[in-house]
């Protein structure tokens, strides 16, 4: 974006005359055969004076064009600095929810290895007592290790993902004490959102401004055909003499106007035109497909928020009935009514639901950071 600022200012620099002070001297000497007098001469220049630069006079636009699409460039660039902004924010944002998430799954995973932890020492106990076989035994120490493989799986899991956020926030993380369900908090939006929403997106207005500036392009290019009127000159003094520069009658000027229209240039003028044509057409097909991939990310956004709001609720009863399997289960084999393996395979269920329910819970406010940033993260 600095580098397009600075381009804007040397092209707006093309609309005002070049001014610039001039001073000089020269001294020479001219052999007699090359002079009237035929003796050598040693003569003396000085000149002072302000000199205006080859100034075009802009008939036709083509400077003021050449500015419009500078002007439109920079423009573009800081709607393309805006968008890596919001790019970086939903980085940011969906980074945190998968940290939060591997937090939630790995304190879950934790209460399981400590709950089969006791269970396993209460078992081992009970074969010593002869109160159980040595086979539902194995079995609790199998539930114990699954759960604990899980636990170490996770605790890696977290860790990377801990690195991946530092990286993006460029520093330490804060004690992370916010549950999941209270990470994120954003308006509830249905369907039928007003099509204005989608002018806050950056890249929808980058695409806009590279637009314009294309446009511009092909003004500049036309004036090509058109004469290009330059003005040249100075004023100030000259002498001889050093000392006789601001003497009466020193003064001195030129004025010097040019006309210049390219009577034959091989065609390089309309090739010109042609191309600076053909960017506008890709730039207004770049614009299109932008405006149509903007009003699919929002649908997609809203369509996953509805599927995934569902899949949640689903998720949560399907934990309420592990839940309650798992506790009739227990009871069932500490009434002698089951054998061990329907608790085993009750609280494996149960474990399997836990992480599921809470992957469901991320996915469902990612969707809703996705459609933040489909609405070009000002919208809400």
């Amino acid at each position: 974006m600095a580098q397009a600022r600075a381009a804007l200012g040397i092209q707006q620099a093309e609309a005002l005359p070049t001014l610039a002070a001039q001073a000089g001297g020269q001294r020479q000497r001219v052999p007699g055969d090359l002079n009237l007098t035929g003796r050598p001469v040693v003569g003396n220049d000085f000149q002072v004076g302000l000199g205006l630069a080859s100034w075009e006079l802009d008939f036709w636009g083509r400077v003021r064009s050449l500015e419009g699409a500078a002007r439109e460039s920079f423009l573009a660039s800081e709607a393309a600095q805006a968008a890596a902004r919001l790019s970086l924010i939903t980085q940011v944002a969906q980074a945190d929810l998968a940290l939060r998430e591997l937090d939630e799954r790995l304190a879950l995973a934790n209460l399981t290895v400590s709950s089969r932890s006791e269970s396993l020492r209460i078992f081992t106990r009970r074969v010593e007592v002869g109160a159980t076989s040595r086979l539902a035994l194995t079995q609790v120490q199998t539930l114990l290790t699954q759960a604990q493989a899980l636990s170490a799986q996770l605790d890696l899991a977290r860790a990377n993902q801990a690195h991946a956020l530092m990286l993006l926030v460029g520093g330490p993380l804060d004690s992370r004490t916010v549950p999941l369900l209270a990470a994120t908090r954003l308006a509830e939006l249905q369907p039928g959102l007003p099509a204005e929403l989608l002018d806050h997106r950056p890249d929808l207005l980058a695409a806009e401004h590279q637009l314009k500036a294309a446009n511009a392009n092909i003004g500049a290019a036309r004036a090509a055909f058109f004469p290009r009127i330059a003005l040249t000159g100075q004023a100030g003094t000259a002498s001889a003499e050093l000392n006789g520069l601001f003497a009466t009658g020193s003064a001195a000027w030129s004025f010097a106007p040019q006309i210049t229209l390219p009577l034959f240039d091989g065609g390089r003028r309309e090739a010109n035109l042609a191309g600076a044509q053909a960017r506008r057409d890709e730039a207004l097909a770049r614009y299109e497909a932008t405006v149509q991939g903007a009003f699919r990310d929002v649908n997609d956004a809203l369509a996953a928020r509805q599927g995934l709001a569902r899949q949640l609720a689903i998720a949560q009863q399907a934990l309420a009935a592990q839940r309650e399997r798992a506790r009739l289960s227990t009871l069932r084999y500490d009434a002698g009514s089951a054998a061990f393996l329907e608790v085993l395979d009750a609280q494996r269920d149960l474990l399997a639901a836990e992480q599921q329910q809470v992957q469901a819970q991320r996915a469902l406010l990612s969707s809703q950071v996705s459609l933040y940033a489909a609405l070009g993260g000002d919208a809400l």
